[in-house]
């Protein structure tokens, strides 16, 4: 069963952490396996391939495939990872826990690395490594959707965790996705200095007992294990860590960090691995990871750093307020193509209420999840923000952009097409907000279009990583008054604009259920 073994710093690092308008399906209904995606070559559309009748596991290897051990038991009986803290068996899932180890290589590039991603680069070092996977899979087989989504932990506050299943876990649930966790970084499993100088808790501090025959070279190798842990699940050596579930589709998500390294290893590493067939980068700012840091000679990449516009697979691009403004994304801006799409959301932030609280123990089922938290210290005595945390609609668009990157690699179909944020280009850069003091353009949503607070990306002060937390300003009474002044005009307003995001693709009907509900319980109007 899996727990939340650090809640404090779990869900601090949880906090951390592409044109076309239609596309004609084949006449022919491809066999389920490894699907696929190119453009092409004329921005006409977007052509599936059909693959043939066999599973995704029979290609060829691009990497080599790790030596996997497991299930693996022990030490203090439960692997140590900050996600969610109820029982996974409650949502039909099932938890296990997986080594995997090897030679990793190091990368360097051939020829200048410029802004416009067509990074090449070539094998450098090598060096033996041994870390872990996690695996949620669902416990009933035919709940299995054919689709594993590989996330690479973040640990940039110094330990293993995983924003995107707590942000997006409900949607994964629901729709039957595996998702497997990578520790793919030196910190994640020896510790260390973590980004503001905190001491780091690696997976070998964390439960000797389990994890102490882990061992990592250092970050430059961290690249080639991420595509291993792809390898591991795709083909297996050893046990299965799909459980003998056929896998199909194997998509990358990272989020804050972890998304810095997946612009990194979209432009320079998956052309040489081609491992995943998609992409999901959450939260980037400018630039992206090094290629290659100390002890191994320090490489760094461009900012900006574009992706490359000669993408052979999808790649999903989401973008809070914060990740545009404070964390320096704004110069990266790209435009839609055949095989990208940016997604940036209004009334968010690169983290909030959910990522640091409520996700950790949302079943998928409570209207509560979709309720404005107000509140300056989320986890008191360490978490103290100067204004309360933002409490906007992040979560709720991760789950419709899961789903529209899944319904791209399966059945063709791309994501819908976002307005950008309506920024003023600075410098400084600044974002366009209306009377309301809530951002114009990018996706909408009730929480903007039939607000009840003022709900921002920026503007937080406090202690530790409260700069990238937002804020919430409730409205006054005599404000809520003007805006509704019944309970009927408020409901019929978040109806309103709730189903203007589900027809636009950027909220999923069950979701805009609890929306719903939760407007209709509410006291707003009243």
């Amino acid at each position: 069963m899996p727990r939340l073994h650090t809640p404090v710093l779990g869900s601090i690092i949880a906090a951390l952490i592409l044109a076309l308008s239609s596309v004609q399906a084949a006449a022919s209904i491809p066999c389920p396996g490894r699907a696929r995606l190119r453009g092409d070559g004329n921005a006409t559309g977007v052509i599936r391939i059909p693959q043939p009748c066999e599973p995704s596991t029979s290609t060829p290897s691009h990497v080599p495939s790790p030596t996997i051990e497991g299930p693996v038991t022990g030490g203090k009986g439960t692997p140590f990872i900050a996600s969610t803290g109820f029982d996974l068996a409650e949502v039909g899932y099932q938890e296990e826990e997986f080594f995997i180890s090897g030679t990793a290589t190091s990368y360097a590039p051939v020829g200048k690395l410029s802004s416009d991603g067509r990074w090449q680069v070539a094998p450098a070092s090598s060096a033996p490594y041994k870390t872990r996977i996690l695996v949620y899979r669902p416990i009933d087989a035919r709940h299995f959707n054919g689709t594993v989504v590989v996330e690479w932990n973040n640990v940039s506050g110094g330990l293993d965790s995983a924003p995107d299943w707590i942000t997006a876990h409900t949607e994964l649930i629901r729709d039957g996705f595996v998702w497997v966790g990578v520790t793919a970084q030196f910190i994640g499993v020896e510790g260390g200095t973590a980004i503001l100088g905190q001491a780091g808790t690696g997976l070998k501090t964390a439960d000797p007992a389990r994890y102490g025959s882990l061992s990592h070279p250092g970050d430059s190798f961290s690249y080639d294990i991420y595509s291993q842990a792809g390898e591991a699940v795709r083909n297996p050596v050893g046990p299965d860590p799909l459980g003998g579930l056929r896998l199909q589709r194997l998509y990358a998500i990272g989020e804050s960090q972890s998304a810095f390294r997946l612009v990194t290893y979209i432009d320079a590493v998956h052309p040489v691995a081609q491992v995943y067939d998609a992409f999901l980068v959450h939260s980037r700012g400018d630039g992206g990871a090094a290629i290659s840091e100390a002890p191994q000679p320090a490489i760094g990449v461009p900012s900006p750093a574009f992706f490359r516009t000669d993408l052979r697979v999808p790649v999903l691009v989401f973008e809070t307020e914060t990740d545009l403004l404070t964390l320096g994304y704004f110069p990266d801006r790209q435009s839609d193509g055949p095989l990208f799409r940016l997604w940036e959301v209004a009334g968010t932030a690169h983290a909030d209420t959910y990522t640091l609280g409520v996700g950790s123990s949302d079943l998928g089922n409570s209207p509560d999840a979709a309720a404005v938290v107000v509140t300056s210290t989320p986890i008191p005595g360490f978490i103290e923000c100067s204004t309360p945390v933002n409490s906007g609609p992040q979560h709720w668009v991760l789950n419709a952009a899961v789903s529209a990157l899944d319904s791209w690699v399966r059945d063709g179909l791309p994501p819908a097409f976002a307005r950008r944020l309506d920024v003023v280009p600075g410098p400084p850069v600044n974002m366009i907000r209306d009377a309301n003091g809530n951002a114009l353009g990018g996706i909408r949503t009730s929480w903007v279009d039939a607000p009840i607070a003022t709900l921002s990306g920026v503007g937080q002060t406090g202690s530790g990583f409260c700069f990238i937390f937002g804020t919430t300003i409730p409205f006054d009474a005599a404000k809520l008054a003007t805006l509704y002044p019944t309970h009927d005009a408020y409901v019929a307003a978040v109806d309103a604009a709730t189903d203007r995001a589900v027809q636009a693709r950027f909220l999923l009907p069950p979701d805009a259920a609890l929306i719903k509900a939760q407007a209709a319980q509410s006291s707003i109007g009243n």
